[in-house]
């Protein structure tokens, strides 16, 4: 079986980005496809590997700013070939998945979420953007196009495979198709859960930007006077600095090696925003420390309400305090964290997405045969 790895871009690392690494471990002669590289953000992931990139690699900033070119992203990876392999295996949160693939090869795409800002979360990454009074006016006409190319392009996979139960209800939306559920990795290995030090404060790690409603926690924190720790970069960086009262501490960006410490040593983790799946509520059980989470979205899958942490219903500063408050009185099981999160390792996944490979492409060569 000669199988093609595809993925958006790789211009820097997040939960999408690790868990492809993962696939490309299980076909370590696969050559990856993507529409933009930029090899000095990545570090050693990917390393050594064959990487294969669309036109866009050629455009000015294209690497740091590869949001800028969504328009040409279909056509770039319409034109990319892969009439040479049996398999190619996509991971997509964008254009990946429009990729053209012939009759003979089997189109697998692994989907961390339907476009975000195509769909539902279209209103908050116009906030998010800050764009110009002239891109505002332009950019529904454009949306409008990608959202019909999304769509329409979606027939081109044979198989859907979803990273939660949540983004496979969106799959069915948007696309009218069904998916398998295999939950995105947690490279558990990496996380400290012998620390024995239980520090006071509360923590948040996260890209600050609207939708994660990190301003919400502040302001809630603010209010209750309890030591809470921010690591994180985005545009609201400054603007958080800026809310932040004394007893909120915002650090910016960090190195792993800073945030698996405060992992491990953290009263609890905030997690306020709502997400496709959210890999920090269980990096953080991983290191065997409790998440408080709005309790909708990806985290009704990866927090367990009362054992390994808490909900609130309502993004509201008094419904997360209300919250908080109560966390305060409860007790947790660090034993019942760890092998919660161990659910989604990296071994698990790893068996998963193989045994699903394996299996429709005996399907498919039945088909192919049987034409």
């Amino acid at each position: 079986m000669k199988l093609a790895i595809a993925h958006d871009w790789l211009t820097n690392i997040g939960g999408a980005e690790i868990a492809i690494s993962i696939v490309a471990d299980i076909y370590e002669n696969a050559p990856i496809y993507t529409s933009v590289y930029d090899p000095d953000n990545l570090g050693d992931l990917l390393k050594g590997r064959d990487i294969r990139t669309s036109f866009i690699q050629k455009f000015k900033k294209a690497k740091k700013n590869h949001q800028k070119y969504l328009p040409f992203m279909p056509t770039a990876w319409e034109q990319f070939n892969f009439n040479e392999f049996d398999v190619v295996f996509s991971s997509s949160t964008s254009c990946a998945k429009g990729l053209i693939t012939s009759p003979n090869t089997m189109h697998i795409c692994y989907c961390n979420t339907p476009m975000r800002y195509a769909w539902e979360f279209y209103y908050e990454y116009m906030e998010e953007w800050n764009l110009s009074w002239l891109k505002k006016k332009l950019l529904p006409y454009v949306m409008h196009y990608i959202r019909m190319w999304d769509a329409i392009s979606a027939n081109r996979v044979d198989y859907f495979i979803a990273n939660s139960k949540n983004v496979a209800k969106r799959i069915n939306k948007h696309y009218r198709r069904e998916a398998e559920v295999i939950y995105a990795p947690v490279q558990s290995k990496f996380y400290d859960n012998t620390s024995d030090i239980d520090e006071e404060y509360f923590l948040i790690v996260s890209r600050l930007v609207p939708y994660k409603k990190v301003d919400l926690a502040v302001e809630a924190f603010n209010e209750l006077g309890l030591p809470l720790v921010v690591i994180g970069g985005g545009p609201q960086l400054d603007y958080i600095k800026k809310i932040a009262k004394d007893n909120v501490k915002v650090m910016g960006r960090q190195p792993d090696e800073v945030v698996m410490e405060h992992y491990a040593k953290c009263r609890a983790f905030i997690f306020p925003g709502e997400e496709d799946l959210g890999l920090t509520p269980l990096e953080v059980q991983a290191s065997g420390r409790p998440v408080i989470a709005f309790g909708k979205g990806g985290a009704t899958e990866t927090v367990l309400d009362q054992q390994t942490g808490l909900f609130f219903k309502e993004q509201t500063v008094a419904e997360l305090k209300n919250s908080v408050k109560q966390f305060m009185k409860m007790s947790f099981d660090k034993s019942v964290l760890i092998k919660h999160s161990e659910a989604f390792s990296e071994t698990m996944f790893k068996e998963k997405i193989k045994n699903f490979v394996d299996e429709k492409y005996e399907e498919h060569k039945t088909s192919i045969y049987c034409r």
